[in-house]
Order: structure tokens, then C-alpha cells, then sequence
């Protein structure tokens, strides 16, 4: 049995390599849905049926015991779908605004994701369950998930062009200046340290990657629960899956960088954005 974790692109390679970390025995199938990338831009609908007829295709290929979209845009929208259609347990990726409120000094954070996420109702509703207190700058940033693309294929990226995405988030007032930018898309942590370059101050930046794997695992171990015995067998070679099937030369060593084996993601009938 294997653990299944989605993106729509390679941002979710910083999901898989926390869930790496804390199973290492579990056999990963990693799904980059490069086809349907970026999902900030999906109709809602459309989105939602994209990615039912994804991991109906992907729990039918392989035997899953856990899945994870390793996708604000996409959890924020597609979870009770998920749970209602199939029987495998699923872990989303949420904005981490609980564990930002909680640590904020200045009590001024900003949540950076795609315009899919920040629009979403659920993301007001963390704020409002969480963050009350807060002030909480939300920012819509339209092309960092692609720079993030660029740059994880070894692609030269502008860097005026991702200052021009980051500058929101910083906001200095009333003697107050934000500390704190939530991560809120999987593929923004693959910049942090250029972000890191460019920024006015310092600021934590909250990657939620291990909290996902860690979410997961917990998961799992409620739906399986250990048995004492500990496997000395090694998993079986982790398998990745690009819904384009048309990776370049980078995106292929990227992937088996990760250690995972690229498979063709062949003839699937999926709904496209038009």
C-alpha cells in the first residue's frame, strides 16, 4: 500500500519530503497535475471536478491508504467532495494562520497565497476562529507559484518580478511592523531564501510542510494502528506521475532529485479549465 500525495505542479515536493521524513517506510506516489497548473485560476466547478476524476483515476492505479493534496487552493474547496466520494482518509493543506496568530509579537501577520486561496471562505474562517485579534494582511500573489516552477528547473527568475509579489506583505505602521508571512501555497517555500534576500526586515516564515506530514502520520496511525513490529524491508521505489507527460530535461531530474521514478500518467479523461 502506498501514500498518495497531489499538486498541481512540484510545489507539493515539500510536502512529500516532510512525509518522507516521518514514514520512511511508506511507498509515495507523487502527482503533479503540471496539466491543470496553476489551480488559483479553475473555476470552482470545474476545479472540483478535475481533481475527483484525478484521484479516482490514481486510487484505482494504485493500492492508497492515505492520500494527501498537498494544495491550499485545492483543500480549501475540494475536501468534502473527497471524503463523500471516496473511503481512503485524506489530509488537506490549510493557510497556517493558528500557529502564525499564536506566535506574532507585533500582532501584524500577512498570509501569502493564490488568489483561489485568499478568496476562499474558509481561509476568513480560520481568521475568525483564530485570529480575531490579529491584524491579518491577506495577499494575492498571481505568478510566485510559477516563479517557484521556474526556479525549482533551474530557470532564471526576476527577481523585481518576485519582489513586485512579496512587497504587500510587508506593512509597517503605527510603530508596528509585520513579523510574521504565512506560506499559504506549497510551492512558495522553494523560494523562501530568495524571498529571504529581498525582504525590508526579517520575518518568520511559516512553511507548513512538517505540520502536514505530522497531520498525516497522526492520521495514519489512527487508520492503522502500529503493530510493534518494525519492517526491515525497504519500500518500494517511490513513483512520481506529471499529468502532461511532457516534462523537460529539469523537471526530470528535479523528480528523481526527490528520488522518485517518473511514470507515464498515459490517456485520462479530465475536465480542463476551458
Amino acid at each position: 500500500m502506498s501514500v498518495l500525495v497531489l499538486d498541481s505542479g512540484v510545489g507539493g515536493l515539500t510536502v512529500l519530503r516532510e512525509v518522507r521524513a516521518v514514514m520512511p517506510t511508506e511507498q509515495i506516489v507523487y502527482v503533479g497535475d503540471d496539466g491543470g497548473f496553476p489551480y488559483g485560476q479553475w473555476p470552482e466547478d470545474a476545479l472540483v471536478e478535475r481533481l475527483v476524476g484525478l484521484f479516482t483515476h490514481y486510487l484505482n492505479k494504485h493500492d492508497i491508504k492515505l492520500a494527501i493534496v498537498a494544495c491550499n487552493t485545492a483543500s480549501t474547496l475540494i475536501m468534502p467532495s473527497l471524503r463523500s466520494a471516496f473511503d481512503v482518509p485524506f489530509v488537506g493543506t490549510v493557510p497556517a494562520i493558528k500557529p502564525a496568530a499564536e506566535r506574532t509579537d507585533s500582532g501584524m501577520i500577512s498570509v501569502l497565497a493564490t488568489p483561489g486561496t485568499i478568496n476562499r471562505r474558509y481561509t476568513q474562517s480560520l481568521i475568525d476562529e483564530h485570529a480575531n485579534d490579529i491584524d491579518v494582511n491577506l495577499v494575492a500573489s498571481t505568478q510566485l507559484a510559477k516563479l517557484a516552477e521556474h526556479y525549482m528547473q533551474h530557470r532564471e527568475i526576476d527577481s523585481d518580478a518576485l519582489w513586485q509579489e512579496i512587497k504587500p506583505c510587508f506593512i509597517d505602521w503605527a510603530g508596528k511592523r509585520t513579523d510574521i508571512v504565512v506560506l499559504g501555497c506549497t510551492h512558495y517555500p522553494f523560494l523562501v531564501n530568495e524571498m529571504r534576500k529581498l525582504a525590508p526586515w526579517p520575518v518568520d516564515w511559516i512553511d507548513p510542510s512538517e505540520a502536514i506530514a505530522l497531520r498525516a502520520l497522526s492520521v495514519m496511525e489512527q487508520t492503522y494502528p502500529p503493530n510493534g513490529q518494525v519492517s526491515t524491508e525497504s519500500p518500494p521505489t517511490d513513483l512520481a506521475y506529471l499529468t502532461s507527460d511532457a516534462a523537460n530535461p529539469a523537471a526530470q531530474r528535479l523528480l528523481q532529485g526527490f528520488g522518485l521514478t517518473l511514470r507515464p500518467h498515459g490517456q485520462v479523461a479530465l475536465r480542463s479549465i476551458s
